[in-house]
């Protein structure tokens, strides 16, 4: 009989575990592993891998930090997740850069890095440093398919022309890209033709991307509409009405414990993908009390681990759990903006946790974005998402998703009615200074001049209007559906339908 050796069984256990789902204990297992055996550099580097799974990202970054000190193979790689941290998890920028800067010196290929400096390029606003990127990818890999894709995207601005559609119409029939390429170079060639004012072609562009996406998801991009509907009623169910008590106030710090009143406190911006959640961040950001959040995960990964079966555990959870919650919450704002005031946590999907967030901060101020029907449904159709959002991969899906959005903000509406604010993108793009001070004021702001200096201002944007914003407000994305009458003739008769 051969005797297996302690340390590879134990390695075995670990990954066994995290195949299974069992992230805690598998950290836990290749914790125990690595204080009897710390030499084992793959060891340290699952660590990590797990440890920015559960968003543990200063024990990932130790974690990594090791395997590298112990000559873990392909070191490049491990640059390239504790980037991934830097930017993503901490929203520290320059240390990302850093570390793909670190990357590419070990490997100047590397195209991962390569693409996710291109990436950062892009957050900041670094327009001529991510096409030359992308430019350098492209000449030492044509085949680089998400790279051309993104450098259409950032083309699109500067007026490009049939050069690269043709490009991109090329790489959609190469045999070599897969579905997921597919889909990014669709909705790339959707938009640039909608620039151009073939909205036919757009939208045929757009059908064939969203396809392409849902095939990517191997058949898991299943909508079901019953299921969603049902989800709906629950959360309506979870919270019949109005918060009470205080569990985590954050407006009125002076009986909370010293650490949470010198938190930031957080202001919500939430509605339908592309109704305006990241200009109406953008506005607030331009006030010198509030720092701009973006899209952060923290509820959701806070429901999912504290909230098992969400909501219908929502009535047996007492007190203690959602005020720990909001501590919880607070720390986490406080570690990414330290300093900071406020706050805006814009989270677009967070329209789905209003019931919990006034529960978690009954005096919280939530700014929900709208705009018309038509458009926000038709941008979310030409919107590359990920295929786990199943809903926004088919028109009428969306519009079934939309009519579902709808009946839970008038529930919302019905209990917060006053820290509700309905924000309106058209109304702020034909008139935006009342629209602006009306946000200001809300939020329990003064007016700040600066908030109106779109174009101007710097900072880093993570969303898919990075160009839009840092640009002055313009009208022309207000009544885009009119273009498209014909194909959204069902959706527009659907959607009236339901008022």
């Amino acid at each position: 009989m051969v005797e297996v050796a302690p340390t590879a069984a134990a390695a075995r256990e670990a990954a066994a575990l995290a195949s299974q789902g069992h992230l805690p204990q598998a950290v836990e297992a290749y914790q125990r592993l690595l204080e009897r055996s710390p030499d084992q550099p793959d060891c340290w580097y699952n660590l990590g891998l797990l440890q920015r799974r559960l968003g543990q990202f200063d024990a990932a970054l130790a974690a990594y930090a090791e395997a590298l000190r112990r000559g873990v193979k392909e070191p490049e790689e491990v640059h390239l997740n504790r980037a991934v941290i830097f930017a993503d998890g901490l929203r520290r920028e320059g240390e990302a850069e850093r570390e793909l800067q670190a990357a590419l010196a070990l490997n100047p290929d590397y195209l991962p890095a390569l693409q996710n400096l291109a990436n950062l390029h892009e957050t900041l606003g670094r327009r001529a440093a991510a096409r030359e990127l992308y430019e350098r990818i492209l000449s030492r890999r044509p085949t680089a398919f998400e790279a051309l894709a993104r450098y259409a995207m950032l083309s699109q601005a500067d007026g490009a022309g049939q050069a690269l559609v043709a490009r991109l119409r090329d790489a959609l029939i190469d045999r070599v890209a897969g579905a997921a390429e597919r889909a990014s170079l669709g909705f790339a060639l959707a938009r640039l033709l909608d620039a151009q004012g073939d909205y036919a072609g757009a939208f045929a562009a757009a059908s064939a991307a969203n396809r392409a996406s849902r095939a990517a998801s191997g058949g898991s991009a299943h909508y079901d509409r019953s299921a969603h509907e049902r989800f709906i009623d629950a959360l309506i169910a979870a919270f019949p009405g109005p918060a009470v008590g205080r569990p985590g106030a954050v407006t009125d710090t002076a009986a909370a414990p010293e650490s949470a009143a010198a938190a930031p406190r957080p202001l919500f911006v939430c509605g339908m993908f592309r109704s305006g959640t990241t200009l109406a961040e953008r506005l607030l950001a331009g006030h010198p009390r509030v720092s701009a959040g973006g899209e952060l995960d923290i509820l959701p990964r806070l429901v999912h681990a504290g909230l098992a079966r969400f909501p219908s555990t929502v009535a047996q959870t007492d007190g203690a759990t959602f005020a720990a919650m909001a501590a919880e919450y607070r720390r986490q704002i406080a570690r990414l903006f330290p300093g900071a005031t406020w706050v805006t946590d814009k989270r677009p999907d967070n329209f789905l946790l209003i019931g919990l967030i006034k529960r978690l901060f009954p005096d919280a101020k939530i700014v929900h974005t709208t705009r018309d029907a038509l458009d926000t449904c038709l941008s979310i159709f030409f919107l590359h998402l990920d295929p786990g959002l199943s809903w926004a991969l088919d028109l009428d899906d969306i519009g079934h998703y939309f009519r579902q959005y709808r009946r839970l903000m008038a529930h919302w509406r019905s209990l917060y009615g006053e820290d509700l604010l309905d924000f309106d993108y058209d109304a702020l793009v034909l008139d935006p200074r009342p629209l602006a001070q009306r946000l200001l004021a809300f939020c329990g702001l003064e007016w700040h001049e600066g908030c109106l200096e779109l174009a101007a201002r710097g900072g880093s944007v993570a969303s898919a209007s990075v160009w839009q914003v840092r640009e002055a407000l313009y009208q022309h994305s207000s009544g885009r559906a009119r273009h498209y009458a014909r194909e959204l003739a069902g959706l527009s008769a659907y959607l009236s339908a339901a008022r």
